[in-house]
């Protein structure tokens, strides 16, 4: 069994669910278990040049936010990966590798399959997959751009039977190398495509309540390494959901070759990133001007049900609103939305007639929101994002302006051809399925209050639900209605007095949570006790876990350096964050910081970065962090490194057994170059060795009280040795490879 072979098994024995990302796939899943090429690796990127040039273009709303870095390249099936046959089948696999990269895509210049055929994109350590594309995926230009996946090492995968004669055309112009918000960034939990300042809000946070059926047209454009712009669905008046998407002309290149990002958002208010699984790759241009700064693109496919997205309505008369609202994706970042409260003003900017924003009240944009929607007071767009100096000042508002093309403008270069076929004059039209209209009793919740991470067996839970008033009437009275875990509706009154908008925390009653995961849904009802006019902010629910088998409390203690707002860190565990800290406080040199884990029994993932790629000692300041285990046993320590380190340890039942309590593999000579020779405690038991990013290299049984092993294979770099006992006792340690 190869190492390719060995790490998807222990995926699967650990039941790891993979993730499907990015584009309209069919069903199935790859055979990783057949053979890989070695690697085709990227040319390495020169940081530092990349630095200099992003601290350039990241200041201009009208430039792309670049999140990766687009190599050049001419791979096919005839002349590279290998072929094989398997289980009646001829398939094809290519590998492509980009050390630390923090993603991976690429563009077919070339994608002709025949019926039968299937394809497969995924990361080599099984933890992200794309497919199956087919036949359908094909589109009218000839090629196809591919979503992104989380990895520094992907595997191209295509398949047909045997009995298909005719064989494919495939040839792969452009692997796309992400590098941002793992290196140069300063909040590395977030991506994959970028970070914005912190004075944006999230779409659904209360303030972006009354727009959640509106937030459902609005994508992110993504173009090989750049996060490109914003753009939305529109409706037509033949309400017909013909796929009609809306952005600015300046972002334009080739719409054939971008892929939509539809709900890239957080489901809270605090969330950070959001999923990447609902994406169209493709679209026609129908029309641009550069009169109002638009463009008009009708996607390549339908979004399908379940991406649930809006077409929304448009005023194209040209009356001036009262306020005016925009959704959108700053800097390549989840979904944002932000206010102005007073009317915009008819101005020219560039040669474009725009709306003008002298300034927002809350929330602001950002490069890569340029395209994105602007919305009037009645839930109808009137304008995309051309540019403007709106900018975050830290957690602030800098107080600047922004400037959209005007929606009438664009009605009369062409958008009326297309919007209006049947050309029946009208001017004002909404949305689709959902009408943009506003409420008179309208009530909507959203749960604010919950645990975080994991508790450690059953506990006393409190939720907290904030009951925002989204109607135009004064709220005097609801109904909450509750259920925790399935069980029976339980109901919770409530009486005062909120204004339009306004909001209360409402307390429910404490319960004990269950092993496992555990779900609160919370439902409010009858709005000064009549129906609710708007059931779609009407339900909001929460999950958290619970464990209910033996844990074990491990604890991290990191000495912070003088820099503590370059240090993040992540707990993982099968790909799923557990626990999660950073960035800290400037100036905080030899400050102490510790965190309780409640762990159970399993394999974890621990991984601290350093957004400078200097560690955290020893140049400013004597900065550390160490792992230790329920005996007070260290773990594992360091501080010393570059962008990132990160180790994997298991926490198991022989952590109660005392005879090897304490005990530590010995390793010589360590660094090594060439041989390692690992000493075992005992003269049996089995031995594995693995890689920096978890995946297996190799096991072996262990019959004797030492191994060596000849490391000439092993890429340069740290690796984690684990020995277990035939009585399930483990004992590990690190041994790092030179070259």
């Amino acid at each position: 069994m190869n190492r390719f072979q060995s790490l998807w098994m222990t995926l699967a024995l650990c039941g790891l669910t993979l993730q499907t990302s990015a584009q309209i796939t069919y069903g199935g899943s790859p055979w990783p278990e057949g053979e890989r090429p070695e690697a085709v690796t990227m040319p390495a990127i020169d940081r530092a040049t990349l630095a200099a040039e992003d601290a350039v273009t990241d200041r201009y709303k009208e430039a792309p936010w670049r999140f990766g870095v687009e190599h050049e390249m001419a791979l096919n099936p005839v002349e590279h990966g290998v072929w094989t046959v398997e289980r009646g089948h001829r398939v094809w696999r290519l590998a492509l590798a980009a050390e630390g990269a923090t993603s991976l895509s690429l563009r077919f210049d070339t994608y002709r399959v025949p019926k039968g055929g299937q394809m497969f994109v995924y990361a080599a350590d099984g933890s992200d997959v794309l497919g199956a594309l087919d036949h359908r995926n094909m589109k009218e230009w000839g090629g196809l751009a591919v979503g992104v996946i989380a990895a520094d090492e992907v595997v191209v995968e295509y398949r047909q039977p045997v009995s298909e004669v005719e064989m494919p055309e495939l040839s792969i112009d452009q692997v796309v190398q992400g590098y941002r918000a793992l290196s140069g960034w300063p909040h590395a939990d977030r991506g994959p495509f970028g970070n914005s300042g912190q004075c944006n809000i999230n779409v659904n946070c209360p303030e972006g309540a009354t727009w959640a059926t509106e937030k459902r047209s609005v994508a992110l454009i993504v173009q090989g390494g750049y996060s490109v712009c914003t753009g939305n669905l529109l409706n037509n008046t033949a309400n017909d959901g013909t796929p009609y998407f809306l952005t600015a002309n300046h972002c334009l290149g080739n719409p054939g070759n971008w892929v939509y990002y539809f709900n890239h958002e957080s489901a809270t208010c605090t969330g950070n990133n959001g999923p990447t699984n609902q994406s169209i790759s493709g679209g026609t241009l129908l029309v641009n001007s550069g009169q109002s700064d638009v463009a008009l693109i009708e996607l390549s496919q339908t979004p399908p049900a379940g991406f649930n997205v809006q077409y929304v309505g448009w005023d194209a008369s040209g009356v001036t609103p009262s306020s005016t609202v925009g959704i959108h994706h700053p800097s390549g970042d989840i979904k944002k939305i932000c206010f102005d409260e007073d009317s915009p003003s008819q101005q020219n900017a560039g040669g474009a007639a725009v709306w003008y924003i002298s300034e927002w009240e809350l929330g602001v944009t950002e490069p890569g929101s340029s395209g994105s929607p602007l919305f009037d007071q009645n839930h109808r767009v009137i304008g995309q994002l051309y540019g403007g100096s709106a900018a975050c000042a830290g957690s602030v508002n800098n107080g600047q302006p922004d400037w959209y093309g005007r929606f009438d403008v664009s009605w009369g270069v062409g958008l009326s051809d297309y919007l209006d076929p049947a050309g029946t004059g009208t001017e004002v039209w909404d949305g689709y399925p959902d009408g943009a209209v506003t409420f008179t009793n309208d009530a909507g919740v959203n749960i604010t209050g919950s645990p975080e991470g994991v508790l450690c067996g059953a506990e006393q839970v409190t939720i907290e639900v904030t009951l925002t008033n989204t109607g135009e009437n004064t709220l005097t009275s609801c109904m909450l209605e509750y259920s925790i875990n399935g069980g029976a509706t339980q109901q919770q009154s409530w009486a005062g007095s909120l204004e339009p908008f306004e909001t209360d925390v409402v307390t429910l009653p404490s319960f004990t949570s269950q092993g496992g995961t555990n779900t609160v849904e919370v439902t409010v009802t009858t709005p000064n006790g009549v129906a609710d006019e708007n059931a779609l902010n009407n339900t909001t629910t929460v999950e958290f876990t619970s464990y209910e088998g033996p844990t074990f409390n491990y604890t991290l203690t990191l000495v912070l350096d003088d820099y503590g707002s370059e240090t993040a860190w992540t707990l993982k565990r099968l790909g799923q964050t557990l626990y999660e800290g950073g960035p800290y406080q400037d100036g905080t040199n030899g400050e102490e910081v510790t965190v309780d884990f409640c762990l159970e029994e399993g394999c974890y993932l621990f991984r601290i970065t350093d957004s400078y790629e200097d560690g955290m000692c020893c140049d400013f300041g004597d900065g550390s962090w160490t792992i230790k285990d329920p005996n007070g046993v260290v773990v594992d320590t360091g501080g010393e490194f570059g962008a990132s380190e990160q180790i994997q340890f298991c926490a198991d039942e022989s952590l109660g057994l005392s005879d090897l309590e304490g005990q530590t593999l010995q390793a010589y000579p360590v660094p090594t170059s060439n041989d390692v020779t690992v000493a075992w405690p005992e003269a049996s038991g089995e031995a594995c060795v693995l890689d920096a990013l978890g995946r297996h290299i190799l096991c072996e049984s262990v019959r004797d009280t030492q191994t060596t092993w000849s490391t000439e294979a092993w890429a340069e770099g740290t690796y984690l040795v684990q020995w277990r006992s035939d009585a399930g006792r483990l004992v590990t340690t690190r041994i790092s490879v030179v070259r």
